[in-house]
């Protein structure tokens, strides 16, 4: 069986603007892909733990989370 976190690219970067910058592109991506995966920057970490932060990058892009690795998340649709 593959891992989707280690076989997928980061595609999606969270910054210091948050998920609210990046939610959009992260649809737009779901939309064509089965996954995406996500790395959270160390300025977007300021509001909260990757868990956290991919649950609510998740739940605002109509995805669900498949796993999160230290800084990086696998969200899928």
């Amino acid at each position: 069986m593959s891992d989707p976190m280690h076989d997928l690219g980061v595609t999606v970067w969270v910054g210091k603007n948050g998920i609210d910058a990046v939610s959009d592109e992260l649809s737009e991506q779901l939309a064509d892909r089965d996954a995406v995966k996500v790395k959270f920057l160390r300025a977007a970490r300021a509001e909260g733990d990757t868990d956290e932060l991919a649950a609510e990058l998740a739940e605002e892009a109509n995805g669900s989370v498949l796993d999160t690795r230290g800084h990086t998340a696998v969200i899928q649709r």
